[in-house]
């Protein structure tokens, strides 16, 4: 054996990488990812965070009734998710290409997206042109059918695209870094919160189609360019496509009968993941009264929208100094811990807001107070579903929790808006459905905790097949 020389150099270290499936990263490599996926991330987020409260400031504008306006936002979207979102999911996990099987999905559907911000931005202008040939028709019915169509295009591209976006982050981010990455998700679309709210929102009474093209411009240019530049990896071949009945040919209805009857064995049969499902739903639902009715809510009570969207901004700018630690904690001691506390503490505000918003300073801080709490819970169970579900299978089951949310979200808002006009818009009804909602949502983590643990918890869980 020949001696070492005191003076030799040592090996060097092996570098640090980091692995999904067949994809490789070193330390540039992964910061090459993350920057791609934050800046689809800033333009989605800009996407989200202006045509959201644009939609509601331009209904209620129009003096849409409370009903309409939860139909329109809420139960209209509820309910092309609960088409939507199975058969894409479906379609996109067992999906082989060059490009991947999520990429394609959402080359389709992002200038989809734009053209619909862009047009619902256009609908002022559109409808008074339609208007002006059909002078016989309502102006206010002409308004509506047009943004209608624009919005319904909109979510449509958004609703197919959003099936499959987490399911990319899913193949393509490290699992143990799927919480911080997601807390880095949660900053960068809080950080475009507090843009859009504290210098935009208050100028969209003056400029609400100018505001809506640029953001369309923007999101479908740069959404567009990230979806070139991410890379799947190689994954296994997908299952067997299901068999026909017995004594029938194979045709394009009993695949599609096959596919369907396998999408609801495999996602509702085991109560571990049905119990999961109405978890995530009761939770969702917890969140939304507030959420949909804010700006009318605001409005009744005297709040300026340069007030409101500034407040919107101080509730963003504390989220974004929670989003890393958050997203850190949950990959320290589980998303699913993390969900448990903050829907306590949702529990908490919404009974406060309940009882003491109905003046316009109590409101601001009940808002406030909602929305860094519903969003602490976004941010530490943002990777709740990579963590839980099959991995091969998750944008399936993923869409299977949003079948039971869009089945119970189609009834909610309509539920919310009929009750705010029947006793003359009294709006802190909305936390008070929220508190109940919370309690409910609370009380289901714990059960599906219980589960959780007899599956290995948190250092050993196997989802179950």
């Amino acid at each position: 054996m020949t001696p070492t020389s005191p003076h030799a150099e040592a090996p060097p270290s092996p570098r640090k990488v980091w692995r999904n499936g067949t994809l490789i990263y070193t330390s540039g490599g992964l910061a090459l990812l993350f920057f791609l996926l934050l800046a689809g991330d800033f333009a989605m987020a800009m996407r989200d965070r202006s045509i959201g409260p644009m939609a509601h400031w331009y209904l209620n504008h129009l003096g849409v009734p409370n009903l309409l306006f939860a139909i329109l936002l809420s139960s209209f979207p509820a309910a092309l998710s609960l088409v939507l979102g199975p058969v894409i999911s479906f379609k996109s996990d067992r999906m082989r290409s060059r490009w991947g099987r999520r990429i394609p999905f959402l080359l389709i559907t992002t200038p989809l997206a734009a053209f619909g911000m862009i047009g619902v931005g256009m609908t002022p202008f559109i409808a008074g042109w339609v208007h002006g040939h059909f002078p016989e028709q309502s102006a206010f019915l002409v308004a509506v059918l047009c943004f209608g169509v624009f919005w319904a295009l909109y979510e449509f591209a958004t609703i197919t695209g959003g099936a499959v976006f987490g399911g990319l982050v899913n193949d393509v981010v490290p699992k143990e870094l799927l919480g911080r990455f997601y807390g880095l998700f949660r900053a960068i679309s809080l950080i475009d919160g507090m843009i859009f709210n504290y210098w935009i929102m208050g100028k969209v009474p003056e400029h609400f189609t100018l505001i809506l093209v640029v953001i369309g411009v923007f999101y479908g240019a740069v959404f567009f360019w990230v979806c070139l530049k991410v890379k799947e990896g190689e994954y296994p071949p997908p299952p067997p496509e299901p068999e026909p009945e017995p004594g029938r040919k194979r045709s394009m209805i009993s695949g599609f009968k096959a596919g369907v009857a396998t999408y609801f064995r495999e996602c509702f049969t085991n109560p571990y993941y049905i119990s999961v499902f109405i978890m995530l739903m009761a939770a969702m639902l917890a969140f939304a009264p507030v959420n949909t009715f804010a700006i009318p809510y605001a409005n009744s009570l005297g709040v300026d929208m340069n007030v409101y969207g500034k407040y919107l901004a101080l509730t963003f700018l504390i989220s974004l100094c929670l989003s890393y630690f958050l997203g850190w904690l949950a990959d320290r001691f589980h998303p699913l811990r993390m969900a448990m506390v903050m829907l306590g503490g949702y529990a908490a505000v919404t009974a406060w807001g309940a009882i003491f918003a109905n003046t316009a300073t109590n409101f601001l801080i009940a808002w406030v107070l909602h929305g860094v709490l519903s969003g602490s819970y976004f941010t530490s169970a943002a990777s709740l579903g990579q963590r839980l579900y099959p991995k091969a299978r998750f944008a399936q089951f993923a869409s299977a929790a949003g079948i039971v949310g869009a089945l119970a979200g189609m009834v909610l808002a309509p539920s919310v808006g009929l009750i705010i006009d029947q006793s003359g818009r009294i709006y802190r009804y909305t936390f008070m459905i929220g508190c109940v909602l919370s309690v409910l949502a609370l009380i289901c983590a714990f059960l599906v905790y219980g589960k959780f643990r007899k599956l290995g918890g948190p250092d050993n869980y196997v989802a179950p097949e």
